[in-house]
Protein backbone atom coordinates (compact mmCIF):
# COMPACT_ATOMS: atom_id res chain seq x y z
CA UNK A 1 0.00 0.00 0.00
CA UNK A 2 1.23 3.92 -1.06
CA UNK A 3 1.25 5.67 2.09
CA UNK A 4 -0.20 8.85 1.85
CA UNK A 5 1.54 12.23 0.96
CA UNK A 6 1.63 15.08 3.82
CA UNK A 7 -0.45 18.14 3.21
CA UNK A 8 2.28 20.17 3.03
CA UNK A 9 4.13 18.50 -0.41
CA UNK A 10 -0.27 18.80 -1.85
CA UNK A 11 0.03 22.73 -1.89
CA UNK A 12 0.96 24.48 -5.39
CA UNK A 13 4.58 25.95 -5.74
CA UNK A 14 3.76 29.42 -5.37
CA UNK A 15 3.16 31.45 -1.80
CA UNK A 16 -0.08 32.52 -0.50
CA UNK A 17 -0.61 35.96 -1.25
CA UNK A 18 2.25 36.07 -3.94
CA UNK A 19 2.13 38.09 -6.82
CA UNK A 20 4.22 36.44 -9.30
CA UNK A 21 3.37 35.48 -12.55
CA UNK A 22 6.40 34.39 -14.27
CA UNK A 23 7.49 35.52 -17.27
CA UNK A 24 4.50 33.89 -19.55
CA UNK A 25 1.71 35.64 -17.59
CA UNK A 26 3.51 39.08 -18.04
CA UNK A 27 3.29 38.24 -21.93
CA UNK A 28 0.00 37.59 -21.79
CA UNK A 29 -1.05 40.44 -19.89
CA UNK A 30 0.60 42.70 -21.92
CA UNK A 31 -0.49 41.12 -25.42
CA UNK A 32 -4.50 41.79 -24.01
CA UNK A 33 -3.44 44.97 -23.30
CA UNK A 34 -1.78 45.54 -26.52
CA UNK A 35 -5.08 44.22 -27.83
CA UNK A 36 -7.12 45.93 -26.30
CA UNK A 37 -5.73 49.47 -27.29
CA UNK A 38 -4.88 48.38 -30.66
CA UNK A 39 -8.69 47.59 -31.18
CA UNK A 40 -9.98 50.83 -29.19
CA UNK A 41 -7.89 53.06 -31.44
CA UNK A 42 -9.71 51.41 -34.42
CA UNK A 43 -13.13 51.08 -33.25
CA UNK A 44 -12.88 55.16 -32.18
CA UNK A 45 -10.51 55.81 -35.91
CA UNK A 46 -13.71 54.23 -37.92
CA UNK A 47 -16.27 56.55 -35.54
CA UNK A 48 -14.51 59.44 -36.37
CA UNK A 49 -14.13 58.32 -40.26
CA UNK A 50 -17.89 58.41 -39.75
CA UNK A 51 -18.85 61.50 -37.99
CA UNK A 52 -15.70 63.40 -40.67
CA UNK A 53 -18.18 61.62 -44.39
CA UNK A 54 -21.65 62.94 -42.52
CA UNK A 55 -20.08 66.61 -41.43
CA UNK A 56 -19.53 67.70 -44.71
CA UNK A 57 -23.25 67.82 -45.71
CA UNK A 58 -25.03 67.90 -42.30
CA UNK A 59 -23.30 71.21 -41.15
CA UNK A 60 -25.40 72.34 -44.19
CA UNK A 61 -28.41 70.78 -43.24
CA UNK A 62 -28.33 71.38 -39.16
CA UNK A 63 -27.28 74.56 -39.28
CA UNK A 64 -29.15 76.38 -41.68
CA UNK A 65 -28.91 79.81 -39.48
CA UNK A 66 -28.07 82.31 -42.32
CA UNK A 67 -27.96 80.14 -45.31
CA UNK A 68 -30.14 80.02 -48.57
CA UNK A 69 -33.20 77.98 -48.17
CA UNK A 70 -35.79 77.25 -50.75
CA UNK A 71 -37.03 74.27 -52.68
CA UNK A 72 -36.15 72.73 -56.13
CA UNK A 73 -37.64 70.78 -59.02
CA UNK A 74 -35.74 68.18 -60.48
CA UNK A 75 -35.76 68.70 -64.10
CA UNK A 76 -33.05 66.16 -65.11
CA UNK A 77 -30.39 63.45 -64.06
CA UNK A 78 -27.39 62.92 -65.46
CA UNK A 79 -23.97 61.78 -64.44
CA UNK A 80 -24.46 61.81 -60.96
CA UNK A 81 -26.16 65.01 -60.79
CA UNK A 82 -29.67 65.88 -60.89
CA UNK A 83 -30.07 69.60 -61.90
CA UNK A 84 -33.56 71.93 -61.52
CA UNK A 85 -34.75 75.39 -60.86
CA UNK A 86 -34.77 77.08 -57.29
CA UNK A 87 -37.23 78.50 -55.60
CA UNK A 88 -36.55 80.59 -52.49
CA UNK A 89 -38.07 80.29 -49.23
CA UNK A 90 -35.99 82.20 -46.73
CA UNK A 91 -35.65 85.57 -46.25
CA UNK A 92 -32.40 87.07 -48.80
CA UNK A 93 -32.24 84.53 -51.13
CA UNK A 94 -32.94 84.38 -54.68
CA UNK A 95 -34.13 82.45 -57.57
CA UNK A 96 -32.01 80.38 -59.83
CA UNK A 97 -32.20 78.72 -62.92
CA UNK A 98 -30.42 75.83 -62.03
CA UNK A 99 -29.10 74.35 -58.92
CA UNK A 100 -27.54 70.67 -58.71
CA UNK A 101 -28.03 67.84 -56.19
CA UNK A 102 -26.18 65.10 -55.81
CA UNK A 103 -27.72 62.22 -57.39
CA UNK A 104 -28.96 59.01 -55.35
CA UNK A 105 -31.79 57.03 -54.76
CA UNK A 106 -33.26 60.33 -52.78
CA UNK A 107 -33.84 62.15 -55.63
CA UNK A 108 -35.98 61.76 -58.69
CA UNK A 109 -36.57 63.55 -61.85
CA UNK A 110 -40.03 65.56 -61.34
CA UNK A 111 -39.70 65.83 -57.34
CA UNK A 112 -39.91 68.70 -55.58
CA UNK A 113 -37.82 68.91 -52.36
CA UNK A 114 -36.64 71.30 -49.38
CA UNK A 115 -32.92 72.14 -49.77
CA UNK A 116 -30.07 74.06 -48.40
CA UNK A 117 -27.68 75.87 -50.84
CA UNK A 118 -23.96 75.22 -50.21
CA UNK A 119 -22.37 79.42 -49.61
CA UNK A 120 -21.07 80.39 -52.18
CA UNK A 121 -22.23 77.86 -54.55
CA UNK A 122 -25.20 76.77 -56.60
CA UNK A 123 -24.97 72.91 -54.94
CA UNK A 124 -28.14 72.46 -52.76
CA UNK A 125 -28.12 69.52 -49.96
CA UNK A 126 -31.45 67.97 -49.06
CA UNK A 127 -32.73 69.52 -45.89
CA UNK A 128 -35.23 68.57 -42.54
CA UNK A 129 -35.72 65.65 -41.47
CA UNK A 130 -35.05 63.37 -44.87
CA UNK A 131 -31.74 65.59 -45.23
CA UNK A 132 -30.41 65.29 -42.00
CA UNK A 133 -31.00 61.35 -41.50
CA UNK A 134 -29.73 61.22 -44.91
CA UNK A 135 -26.66 63.16 -44.27
CA UNK A 136 -25.53 60.93 -41.24
CA UNK A 137 -25.79 57.65 -43.23
CA UNK A 138 -21.98 57.31 -43.27
CA UNK A 139 -21.81 57.63 -39.47
CA UNK A 140 -24.78 54.47 -39.75
CA UNK A 141 -22.22 52.70 -41.76
CA UNK A 142 -19.34 53.44 -39.18
CA UNK A 143 -21.65 52.61 -36.22
CA UNK A 144 -22.33 49.02 -38.16
CA UNK A 145 -18.47 48.63 -39.25
CA UNK A 146 -17.17 49.29 -35.41
CA UNK A 147 -19.59 47.32 -33.35
CA UNK A 148 -17.82 44.17 -34.80
CA UNK A 149 -14.87 45.42 -33.95
CA UNK A 150 -16.02 46.23 -30.84
CA UNK A 151 -17.46 42.91 -30.22
CA UNK A 152 -14.83 41.06 -31.71
CA UNK A 153 -11.42 42.84 -31.17
CA UNK A 154 -12.61 44.25 -28.30
CA UNK A 155 -14.53 41.11 -26.55
CA UNK A 156 -17.69 44.11 -25.70
CA UNK A 157 -20.76 42.16 -26.75
CA UNK A 158 -23.12 44.48 -25.23
CA UNK A 159 -21.45 48.05 -26.67
CA UNK A 160 -21.06 45.89 -30.20
CA UNK A 161 -24.64 45.24 -29.73
CA UNK A 162 -25.87 49.00 -28.87
CA UNK A 163 -23.62 50.54 -31.73
CA UNK A 164 -24.95 48.13 -34.26
CA UNK A 165 -28.76 48.89 -33.13
CA UNK A 166 -27.86 52.06 -33.68
CA UNK A 167 -26.49 52.06 -36.76
CA UNK A 168 -29.30 50.03 -38.15
CA UNK A 169 -32.02 52.86 -36.43
CA UNK A 170 -29.76 55.39 -38.45
CA UNK A 171 -30.36 53.21 -41.57
CA UNK A 172 -33.65 52.60 -41.47
CA UNK A 173 -34.49 55.95 -40.55
CA UNK A 174 -32.93 57.52 -43.26
CA UNK A 175 -34.45 54.65 -45.49
CA UNK A 176 -38.14 55.27 -44.70
CA UNK A 177 -37.90 59.27 -44.95
CA UNK A 178 -36.54 59.05 -48.11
Amino acid sequence: MIPAMPAVAVRSHRRRGSSWRGSAGGSVVALRWGRFVVMGAVAVLILLAGVWGSWGVAQHVMLTKGRERGTVVVGRCDGGWCAGRYAPVSVGSTARARVVLEDSVAVRVGGRYAVVLKPGTDEAVRSGPAGVLLAWVPLGGALLLASVVVAGGLGRVRAGWVLAGSGVALLTAAFVTI
